[in-house]
């Protein structure tokens, strides 16, 4: 198997598991010609829908079925990421070898917490197939695919919105999950969160680098694609340590601190 029938595979497969069966170790990759793919094929069950409603507050967590609603949206975020890391591989075959082989680990990490999410969705008896799923990130790949900064568009929008704005929501909820006596969903964002941090560095060296050495920030604001932007890179919890870790420039750190809603 190589890279790009590796991400056919979990593209053109329905079912969860052939999205969640890992990398072989040692894939070779021979990226060929660049596929573009709308949607990803999804069993019946995990079919994707626009209109989901919103997570629950962190105050009603105490009650099982809203940590089960919040469990299964972490999950299939988690299963999004994956196909998506998996559509920009086949998107841009002409990535820098190191840089493809950093979004396979990333998408392989990203295989790892959808199944501890999905693990601790079945210690409260539910299945990820049980919930309504968002199309939410799925909606931004027109806007990445056709946005001129072609690869950069990606990691502004997945590795420098997206999961920087995990840095921050997975330490939220974190704390959220401890208070209510869920150790073990609290260890399972607190993991999310330390891996988090390498994908935000992976993006913030590659775009700096594919930008011929501008800043993150300059970079940043050039390539983000509409509708996202600074002001949905975080949560109103802000982690500045969880940034620095990142490698995040002070500038890009305050720009998002500050940043508004347009």
């Amino acid at each position: 198997m190589t890279v790009r029938e590796f991400c056919l595979r979990i593209l053109e497969s329905g079912d969860l598991e052939s999205k969640l069966a890992p990398p072989p170790p040692d894939l070779a990759d021979d990226p060929g010609p660049a596929v573009r793919i709308d949607r990803p094929a999804r069993a019946p069950g995990l079919r994707l829908r626009s209109g989901v409603g919103a997570l629950p507050r962190l105050a009603e967590l105490r009650r099982e079925e809203a940590r089960a609603v919040t469990l299964a949206r972490f999950a299939h975020h988690e299963l999004m990421a994956v196909e998506l890391f998996a559509w920009a591989l086949l998107r841009w075959p002409e990535l820098p070898p190191s840089l493809r082989r950093g979004l396979l680990r990333t998408l392989a990490e990203e295989q790892a917490h959808l199944r501890l999410y999905l693990d601790r969705l079945a210690a409260l008896g539910q299945r990820l197939e049980d919930h309504a799923l968002s199309d939410y990130f799925w909606k931004l790949a027109p806007q990445i695919d056709a946005h001129p900064a072609g690869p950069r568009a990606f990691l502004a929008a997945m590795g420098l919105t997206l999961e920087q704005a995990n840095l921050d929501f997975s330490l939220l909820y974190r704390d959220a999950f401890a208070e209510v006596g869920d150790a073990a969903t609290a260890a399972v964002l607190q993991r999310v969160h330390d891996d988090e941090v390498g994908h935000v560095k992976l993006a913030a060296v590659w775009i700096r680098r594919l930008s011929g050495g501008k800043s993150d920030l300059e970079a940043y604001l050039e390539s983000v694609p509409f509708p996202l932007c600074a002001a949905r890179a975080k949560a109103r919890k802000f982690s500045a340590s969880s940034r620095r870790l990142a490698g995040l420039s002070e500038e890009m750190i305050a720009h998002v601190r500050d940043a508004r809603p347009r």
